[in-house]
């Protein structure tokens, strides 16, 4: 545990670190418009905190917002609220306590602002981590989503009222009913990557009208039809993919959906 350090990110020290696994802002396009979203919203109290170890250098990282401008279809003013947690980038720094360590800095900052407490959604796979850490940190669920998120949430007072996920998100996808539909947000960085050869396949292969939809404020996100709000692929009203996809993985989705 001495080995490991965690700093907290400003607007001004951000692209001295990678972010998400991306480190080159002239490379990336995505990095930067990561650090230009972190830039807007760090005077509204959005934080991220990474650790560093003195041996294997960037190990982990935590976001997390006041729940009023959470990048989620949630309910939770007065939360602080975490969009993501991520730890353990080599084996060997797993399990060394590098999720509990930023938590605790998250807990206690929101209990240092006088908040409610802090909430999280929660999936099991790929972007997005499990129940697991958060409820032996004393979290609960609190309420679910179609077809497996958790809101979790780890109240400073039992009479707090419960954070909750907004009630339009099913009806929101009647307005995507026709042809394939993407839509994102740059607050996840993996949003952008394999979007244009998704919407160039759906098109010259499958013959389907496309739609891009850059989600530009927190009102947006907030409305999306999708509880990870950040991304949603949708088909015809359907939700093909909760979270970004390869190209390839859409093709076979499709292969399955449209009989030639």
């Amino acid at each position: 545990m001495n080995n490991l350090q965690v700093i907290d990110l400003t607007p001004d020290t951000i692209a001295d670190y990678d972010v998400c696994g991306y480190k080159d802002v002239k490379k990336h396009v995505e990095l930067k418009r990561k650090i230009s979203w972190f830039k807007e919203y760090y005077p509204k109290g959005l934080r991220i905190k990474i650790v560093i170890s003195k041996k294997g250098g960037y190990q982990g990282m935590l976001e997390y917002i006041p729940g009023e401008y959470a990048h989620r279809p949630v309910e939770a003013d007065g939360y602080m609220f975490i969009h993501c947690i991520f730890v353990g980038f080599r084996k060997e720094y797993k399990g060394k306590g590098m999720a509990s360590m930023l938590l605790d800095e998250c807990i206690k900052e929101a209990k240092d602002n006088e908040m409610l407490g802090v909430a999280v959604v929660t999936r099991k796979g790929p972007f997005m981590v499990g129940n697991d850490i958060f409820i032996n940190k004393g979290f609960e669920i609190v309420d679910s989503a179609k077809p497996d998120f958790d809101l979790l949430v780890k109240k400073f007072d039992d009479k707090s009222e419960n954070p909750k996920f907004r009630e339009n998100m099913e009806k929101s996808l009647d307005e995507y009913y026709k042809g394939l539909t993407v839509i994102r947000s740059v607050q996840c960085p993996y949003t952008k990557k394999n979007v244009n050869a998704i919407l160039e396949s759906a098109e010259k292969k499958f013959d389907l009208e496309t739609n891009l939809i850059d989600l530009n404020n927190v009102e947006e996100v907030q409305n999306s039809p999708s509880a990870f709000g950040s991304f949603c692929l949708i088909y015809n009203g359907e939700i093909l993919s909760y979270h970004p996809i390869s190209k390839t993985r859409f093709e076979n989705i499709m292969k399955k959906k449209i009989v030639k």
